[in-house]
């Protein structure tokens, strides 16, 4: 796998930013809106957490475990989520996408294909990645789902794996994509896209 380095990715109607502490505000911003932040699946940033949320993030960047951006609208750059890279593992070329969040005005349009198609693009012809992952809570039935339509393949569960942000310990359901089965999965989401 090759190194992981800080670049911008676009496919209209999104583009990726590489995260930076200026970004704190919007996201929090973003996650504020219509009481995003009060989910409990994922953590998104609410009032007074967007610096948190940044350090956080750019702290594991720095010790290799995640890969941070920003999902803007390209038309107007405004700050519209974030996702990852995550549980990097260079050695057998693996890496998982995740800390996925979107505002819900952009929630159930292209932003999610998009992003999803520019992180699969950028992980498995760029990076030469192996195996792309995924995981979500067993209770998680649409991010579940989501995953499927991408073509990723459902491993199994993770029974009492982790805390969510409620407290609660959840089932974590793992997915994955092989770099073989790339291609077919790139087809069916340029399609989807075409149909949009």
């Amino acid at each position: 796998m090759r190194a992981l380095r800080a670049v911008e990715l676009a496919l209209a109607p999104v583009r990726l930013l590489p995260l930076r502490p200026e970004h704190a505000a919007p996201l929090e911003a973003a996650g504020c809106a219509d009481g995003l932040h009060l989910l409990s699946v994922t953590w998104v940033p609410g009032p007074g957490e967007g610096e948190g949320y940044v350090s956080k993030a750019l702290a594991m960047q720095a010790a290799g475990t995640r890969w941070p951006w920003v999902v803007t609208l390209a038309d107007s750059g405004e700050v519209v989520g974030s996702t990852s890279f995550h549980d990097i593992v260079p050695d057998i070329d693996r890496l998982e996408i995740g800390h996925t969040w979107y505002a819900k005005r952009v929630q159930r349009t292209a932003v999610n294909t998009c992003c999803k198609l520019l992180l699969m693009t950028h992980a498995f012809e760029d990076l030469g990645v192996q195996l792309l992952g995924w995981r979500t809570g067993a209770e998680n039935l649409a991010s579940q789902a989501a995953i499927e339509r991408l073509g990723a393949r459902r491993d199994g569960v993770l029974r009492h794996h982790m805390r969510r942000r409620d407290g609660v310990v959840r089932d974590t359901v793992m997915y994955s994509m092989t770099a073989a089965e790339w291609p077919a999965a790139r087809q069916i989401l340029r399609e989807r896209l075409a149909q949009r």
